[in-house]
């Protein structure tokens, strides 16, 4: 004959059942909470790739912005000696056509001009000639920074006046309407440091003025 159970071994076995439920449920929640982590995780990886792109693309436009400030910077500061020097009418700036390194290519420490640099010289003056307007012409001189600065301002002044001897020998624009200045490697709109910023550096800015 089976005897009673007393109170303190019913009490014993159900403490058992509600640690055994515990310790079951504990490894649940560590389980679900390991889950939760992972995915918490993910999205934080996530997240810190897409600021991550969002900062690159603020870079690329930053540099872009100086860029388009430099070529304004230079355009208004011939505007400004043409104003000095009494050679504008109504003081207005009208556009300017940069000539890189990409079109009007240069040989290493030449100022020669090349097939394309003239092709699109010839393009720039007929767009002028359409026009019919008379203007002021600043053909500025930019080189990269390889060099010391007065080589290279020397250079940028050379490749300057390449470009008004042709524009006034071949297109008949007026030379007393054009005025060299060369910035050497003073005023970049790229960086330096690599060979497709040193392109873009080498070139040759035609700031029109009325």
């Amino acid at each position: 004959m089976l005897k009673p159970i007393t109170n303190l071994a019913l009490a014993l076995v159900l403490a058992g059942g509600l640690l055994a439920s515990g310790c079951a449920t504990k490894k649940y929640v560590q389980t679900e909470d390991a889950k939760v982590t992972d995915r918490v995780n993910g999205v934080q990886g996530e997240v810190e790739e897409v600021q991550s792109q969002v900062k690159q693309h603020d870079a690329r436009l930053v540099t872009h912005d100086q860029q388009i400030g430099e070529a304004s910077r230079t355009a208004q500061e011939a505007l400004n000696r043409a104003q000095e020097a009494g050679q504008l009418a109504e003081g207005k700036l009208l556009y300017e056509t940069v000539l890189t390194d990409d079109r009007v290519h240069f040989g290493f420490n030449k100022d020669e001009l090349s097939a394309e640099a003239k092709a699109a010289l010839d393009e720039f003056a007929a767009k002028l000639k359409e026009e019919g307007k008379g203007v002021y012409i600043e053909v500025q001189g930019h080189t990269d920074a390889i060099g010391n600065d007065s080589y290279n301002e020397k250079l940028g002044e050379e490749r300057a006046q390449a470009v008004r001897d042709y524009l006034a020998r071949q297109d008949q624009l007026p030379l007393h309407r054009m005025n060299v200045i060369s910035y050497g490697e003073q005023a970049p709109i790229a960086d330096n440091k690599s060979p497709q910023g040193r392109s873009q550096n080498r070139r040759v800015a035609l700031v029109v003025l009325k």
